[in-house]
């Protein structure tokens, strides 16, 4: 794995908030990915590291998100339970910061490159729910930004195992580097 400096580095988990973490998730349980995320955000603060908790969500009246025509839309008839979009319990501390965003991607929409640029971070660890929805879609984001990108697998689930590989295989080793949460925090450790 590159180098990995703290200092110059960003823990940035995508959308584990309560809605998202009670779906039916594989091949790793939500509350695993969470368990990750919080001893990856530890160890970050421990370091120097700068922790963002991305989350999507939208105004009451949905005016705020995406409407193209697609075949397969997301569909929210009877709207979302009231505590959908918080972070889940125990992750966040003072001084991380946390990023709303409208779809899949954290960066389009949000101050999130502003936030990175501005702290002077380079590399973003990156994990979440879901891998190959908005881990994989602001990875691909931060690429074509130019960050460097470590993708924690193991802090990475779907809503289906071979969505899960296909990005974990196949799409995010062309746009980053993919470890271990282990491997991430020994490499901390150094």
């Amino acid at each position: 794995m590159t180098e990995l400096n703290p200092e110059t580095s960003a823990l940035v988990m995508i959308d584990l908030q309560q809605g998202i973490t009670a779906l039916p998730v594989v091949p790793h349980a939500a509350d695993d990915v969470v368990a990750r995320a919080r001893l990856l955000a530890e160890r970050f603060r421990a370091r120097g590291g700068t922790v963002i908790w991305v989350t999507v969500g939208w105004s009451a009246d949905f005016g705020d998100a995406l409407r193209s025509p697609v075949d397969k839309p997301m569909s929210f008839v009877n709207g979302l339970p009231e505590n959908w979009s918080e972070l889940m319990a125990g992750l966040a501390r003072p001084g991380d910061l946390h990023v709303r965003k409208h779809q899949w991607g954290a960066f389009h929409g949000t101050d999130l490159d502003l936030q990175l640029r501005r702290r002077g971070l380079e590399t973003i660890v990156l994990g979440g729910i879901a891998t190959n929805f908005g881990v994989e879609s602001t990875a691909r984001q931060a690429w074509e930004l130019g960050y460097k990108l470590i993708v924690v697998d193991d802090a990475c689930t779907s809503i289906d195992k071979q969505l899960h590989d296909m990005s974990i295989e196949h799409i995010l080793p062309r746009i980053s580097q993919v470890r271990s949460s282990k491997d991430v925090l020994a490499t901390l450790e150094n």
